[in-house]
């Protein structure tokens, strides 16, 4: 049995792992290498094996860095089934119906090659097959599959895979992403199960979080700051998981009467469209204020929010000049509605932006991080003025004590673990806490680098 690692091993982005078993080969994931610009020359090259030849594909989670190019794989040549859980079906469908606007407005604007068109995103869904939590299924002979819930983002799965190799009973563990500690609508990450090898991403592998605790307070201290000198909150947030955890945060300060009721908008379809999805998958969430759902009964929406679903409703921000809180996409602002609303107000002192997610190498999230003083939006030179505040209670990934715990599991550690989905001090340094702390094997696959297990 053979494990080749295609993605999310020198970066942070564009999951991808190759099983290959006696009886046929399994593709963990197809993600996208997200940067600064979504057709990277990266998203471009040879998968490195032929689509034609995998029997089949198993998906942990609807992120773009997760699925991102599945429509690709299918359009290459692949022809078996795709197995996820009920939510992420509908979760990535909007995703990838999203890139594909993207690609083409790219392909207009910037001479942009386009991966895939709508046509090859609809003969992928052609091949979803759903399967729902602790649900053991056979995917190709000697190859059972078992998803557990992650606690990432609606639907998210670590997945069991269960091999016989040659008469004998192998176990790995994908974990997909690991969601964070205390996450206000999710339920908690499931203990993972005994596995010979596990393969764990390390985003924050080498930190910790702030306490769930603070989540609300700093986001109302912000919140008020901001708007007590006449200002704008700008927030950028990832459509799925950031923004209805925020929506969620943002309806109990009200309701507390811990924030003033001022104009908030939600300028994002994708993430308006992603809510409906969390309203209609409820059955998944599990909410830590199950008494205080609001007077409309609805965990995502406040008399005060306005959601921007047209390009029209949008522009109609531009003529509000009360101090407002805009959230709008993308997450790492590398493209998106957020940039509009950034090139109007972050050269203003009186405004603030809010970073809650990962912000990976390269985007302009990160320089922004960084300290840059100008950045450069549309091609137009914008001083960075706007106040910045991260906070990472708000992350989506499990932190080094989160994952620790992951890989713990229920006592019954693994023959090897591998570390995926983080940058290179991140991953040098949960692997060197990992074997302090359990006495694990860990390895850290370089791209294409493939392991007999």
């Amino acid at each position: 049995m053979r494990l080749t690692f295609y993605g999310a091993v020198e970066s942070v982005t564009g999951s991808c792992f190759l099983l290959e078993t006696p009886k046929g080969k399994l593709l963990i994931d197809c993600g996208m290498h997200q940067g600064e610009r979504m057709c990277s020359k990266v998203n471009l090259e040879p998968f490195g094996f032929q689509p034609e030849h995998i029997d089949a594909v198993i998906v942990t989670h609807a992120h773009f860095d997760h699925t991102g190019r599945l429509p690709d794989l299918v359009k290459q040549g692949y022809n078996g089934k795709i197995f996820m859980t009920p939510p992420t079906k509908g979760l990535m469908e909007l995703v990838l119906e999203d890139s594909v606007h993207v690609m083409a407005e790219n392909a207009k604007k910037c001479g942009d090659p386009v991966v895939y068109e709508k046509q090859d995103l609809h003969n992928m869904l052609e091949a979803v097959v759903t399967v729902p939590y602790h649900h053991v299924t056979a995917v190709f002979e000697g190859v059972t599959v078992e998803f557990f819930d992650a606690g990432h983002i609606l639907g998210s799965s670590f997945v069991r895979v269960v091999v016989d190799d040659a008469g004998e009973s192998k176990t790995l563990i994908f974990s997909g992403d690991i969601g964070n500690d205390d996450v206000p609508i999710l339920p908690d990450t499931e203990v993972r199960p005994a596995a010979d090898y596990v393969i764990c991403e390390a985003t924050y592998g080498a930190k910790e979080h702030e306490k769930a605790a603070v989540r609300e307070p700093m986001l109302a201290n912000f919140v008020k700051k901001v708007i007590g000198r006449n200002g704008t909150l700008i927030i950028p947030a990832f459509s799925v998981e950031r923004t209805q955890e925020l929506l969620f945060a943002l309806d109990q300060l009200l309701q507390r009467g811990e924030i003033p009721s001022i104009p908030m908008y939600l300028d994002s379809p994708l993430a308006i469209r992603a809510t409906e999805l969390y309203r209609f998958f409820s059955d998944y969430l599990s909410f830590d204020h199950p008494a205080a759902p609001g007077k409309d009964g609805d965990w995502f929406r406040f008399p005060s929010l306005t959601e921007t679903l047209t390009v029209d409703a949008s522009k109609v921000i531009n003529d509000d000049n009360r101090p407002k809180v805009i959230i709008a996409g993308n997450g790492m602002m590398t493209g998106g509605r957020v940039l509009h609303h950034m090139a109007r107000y972050i050269s203003d002192a009186k405004s603030g932006l809010l970073i809650i997610g990962y912000q990976a190498d390269h985007t302009l999230g990160r320089k922004i991080q960084n300290g840059a003083t100008q950045i450069n939006i549309y091609g137009e030179p914008h001083q960075v003025r706007a106040e910045l505040l991260t906070i990472d209670a708000f992350s989506a990934h499990g932190d080094q004590k989160k994952l620790t715990t992951f890989v713990r599991g229920n006592g019954a550690l693994p023959k090897q673990v591998f570390l995926v989905h983080g940058e290179g001090p991140t991953k040098d340094a949960f692997a060197t806490h990992l074997r302090a702390s359990l006495g694990v094997e860990v390895q850290i696959p370089h791209v294409m680098q493939t392991y007999e297990l």
